[in-house]
């Protein structure tokens, strides 16, 4: 008989911040059930679940509870929580590195579970019609870490590690950058939309496997996303998703990137008001990378704007239409997103999405629109250009030079 873990020893507290106030509600709670399995598996994991949720016909309400060992423990069912509120998120993460802090845990990941909109944000609750905008998500999460050193000073400088974005297309730079100046050392995302249930639980048991070695961390977390199948019981087996990162979000990588993609920015809007035909090479580049939502039935969703950054800034760099200066930028900022990438996968035929060919969609995306019906389209609700990333690296200009 497997005989629990003295709580010092556990390797990970895996919070999971469930969003089921939504039509994802029944296929996404399998995440919940994939957590008690794991837990029994593997007793360095432990869990913080806040779940709202209307399963099995009931009414709308919140679930909180941890898992360990196997057991659901410290169960409290409640009134629904908006789980579009920055502030019930910050709570939600205080809680987990509460349980972490008992439980001696050696790192604190943070599991998002709901829709997702790229730098647009996500966790979207249909009873109160909210979607929480991507950089409050991670001010909420910087938001929890202090909370919970405020109540625990002598655990002041426990933080969150690594978010997992069980959401579509949140690998993004303007999410990473997000997450790294909110103190988040690691994001691990798709960068196109995932089929739900989506990220397995199994990855809290790859990250215990692997807590002092951070790329063979990744390269099992991004194992354990690419190797699950679900089985509907009608039709073929399913993958969650057409391509998984995991980011390394270290705070002078993503200076670096800063730095680069605003470089690189400058330049093509220099060049573009400069010469008509390097503006029209310039957008032939761009568009010459897919953006996301790339399956069939996506008309009307905004996201293809969303492109994999470091193929189109090899495009631009590749292209001798252009100037050398401009190139060597272009290679710059592709060599620093890069590195932020610590694994990845990507399918080149992904049956549940018409077989559409991810093979460039290694690392994250950038909003890069190619025309001006693409620029925001869903704004004010979602706005993928309200954003410090977005601000900081003069992407309008681009833009501007390209749309």
């Amino acid at each position: 008989m497997q005989t629990s873990i003295i709580p010092s020893q556990r390797a990970v507290e895996f919070g999971i911040y469930r969003d089921g106030d939504n039509n994802l509600d029944a296929s996404q709670g399998e995440v919940l059930k994939q957590a008690v399995q794991v837990s029994a598996k593997d007793p360095k994991v432990a869990f913080t679940v806040e779940d709202t949720t209307q399963r099995a016909g009931g009414d709308l309400h919140s679930d909180r509870y941890t898992i360990a060992d196997g057991k659901v423990q410290q169960p409290h069912v409640g009134a629904p929580d908006d789980m579009a509120s920055p502030e019930n998120l910050a709570k939600s993460v205080a809680r987990t590195l509460d349980e972490a802090q008992r439980n001696g845990a050696t790192q604190t990941w943070i599991d998002l579970v709901d829709h997702g909109a790229g730098d647009g944000g996500g966790l979207e609750a249909d009873s109160t019609g909210h979607v929480m905008p991507m950089p409050q998500i991670a001010n909420a999460i910087a938001d929890g870490v202090a909370l919970h050193a405020k109540e625990h000073p002598e655990d002041a400088g426990r933080g969150v590690d690594g978010v997992v974005a069980n959401q579509c297309l949140m690998s993004s730079l303007g999410f990473a950058d997000a997450l790294s100046h909110a103190g988040v050392k690691y994001l691990a995302a798709s960068p196109e939309t995932m089929v739900s249930p989506g990220v397995p639980s199994t990855v809290a048991d790859a990250i215990a496997q692997h807590t002092g070695d951070p790329k063979a961390m990744a390269d099992a977390v991004v194992d354990s996303v690419m190797g699950t199948k679900y089985d509907p019981g009608i039709g073929a087996p399913y993958g969650p998703a057409a391509a998984f990162d995991v980011l390394d979000l270290d705070g002078k990588k993503m200076r670096a990137v800063e730095s680069s993609v605003k470089s690189l920015n400058d330049a093509l809007a220099d060049a573009a008001r400069h010469n008509r035909s390097t503006r029209s090479a310039i957008r032939e580049d761009v568009k010459a990378n897919d953006g996301m939502v790339r399956f069939p039935g996506s008309k009307g969703l905004p996201w293809h704007a969303d492109r994999p950054a470091i193929a189109t800034y090899n495009t631009l760099a590749s292209d001798g239409r252009l100037d050398d200066a401009l190139r060597t930028k272009a290679h710059a900022a592709s060599d620093a997103v890069q590195s932020l990438v610590l694994s990845h996968k990507e399918s080149d035929d992904f049956a549940p999405f018409g077989g559409s060919d991810y093979s460039d969609a290694a690392g994250p995306t950038v909003h890069l629109p190619t025309s001006p019906r693409q620029i925001d389209p869903w704004a004010p609700a979602v706005s993928e250009t309200n954003n410090r990333f977005f601000r900081e690296t003069d992407e309008a200009k681009a833009i501007n030079a390209i749309a």
